[in-house]
């Protein structure tokens, strides 16, 4: 192959299918096709307003009574952002309310992408954890929260790392749904059609959440029956964001052959590339 074509395109010929929600999806196919990936999308996770917003709309109304502010994801910054906006509320850090000698509000973010939502919406980030995961936020936060009144928002479904640690570090922590996430139904057949043709179905399948991984076994129908799994991806590499996500892929009894090893889109998308390198 042309070592020249393969610098500027060294995805050229690989497909690549991309799970991410229909809404999240752009940045990683738009980047992996850049790269010369042929990519296939059909979303393992469909986003959903929460059944009820009361709970999240309780909290935003006194978010000035919280010491700290934990947002997970770039959903759930845009859920907040929006109930704020309907409720007519301003993202004020500086109110005393609670806070004993005028502390402000303080805000904590899981990952550069949830970092960028938050600054974009004119708020800055106190904290980012050196790994964007839940066990990274808790190791930040544990020595800064005993006492104090923490707001988590977040997915419906989701790991109770966070609260449980911070619990036991002394916090208040309340925990609020701002979205949740579904299996897309009419992703089933589509997915059926790509996986069981070999002119068509991926060389690699990323994952960048544990609920894409579960959602995409449901998909296939294989959950109860991992040998049938193994079967069906045989051939197919998985492409894992990082090591919550990796740990639910082996649970399933399926091998991670490409890890990020900075848990990020860019990150996913560097361990891709490498790993499409060595292959040639």
């Amino acid at each position: 192959m042309n070592s020249r074509h393969t610098n500027e395109a060294p995805l050229r010929g690989v497909r690549v299918l991309v799970g991410r929600a229909r809404q999240q999806a752009g940045a990683l196919s738009a980047e992996l096709r850049k790269h010369g990936a042929t990519v296939i999308e059909i979303p393992f996770i469909e986003i959903r307003k929460p059944r009820s917003f009361k709970p999240l709309d309780s909290s935003l109304r006194k978010l000035h009574t919280y010491d700290w502010l934990i947002l997970t994801s770039v959903n759930g910054v845009e859920a907040m952002w929006e109930r704020m906006s309907r409720l007519g509320l301003s993202f004020d850090r500086s109110r005393e309310g609670h806070h004993s000698q005028g502390n402000r509000l303080r805000v904590a973010a899981i990952g550069p992408a949830t970092k960028k939502a938050i600054e974009q919406r004119g708020t800055r980030v106190d904290v980012v954890p050196k790994e964007y995961v839940a066990e990274s936020v808790v190791r930040s936060l544990k020595s800064k929260v005993k006492g104090k009144r923490v707001l988590l928002v977040r997915a419906k479904i989701a790991r109770d790392v966070i609260p449980r640690e911070l619990r036991r570090a002394g916090a208040h922590v309340d925990v609020v749904e701002a979205y949740e996430t579904v299996v897309p139904r009419t992703s089933r057949t589509r997915l059926h059609l790509v996986m069981h043709n070999p002119t068509r179905h991926p060389h690699i399948v990323t994952f960048t959440s544990s609920s894409t991984v579960k959602n995409f076994v449901e998909l296939l129908g294989a959950g109860k029956r991992p040998k049938s799994l193994a079967a069906q991806l045989r051939g197919i590499q998985a492409a894992s964001i990082g090591p919550v996500t990796s740990a639910t892929l082996r649970g399933f009894g399926l091998p991670v052959q490409i890890a990020a090893k900075e848990f990020t889109i860019p990150g996913l998308i560097s361990a891709i590339i490498s790993a499409a390198a060595r292959q040639r």
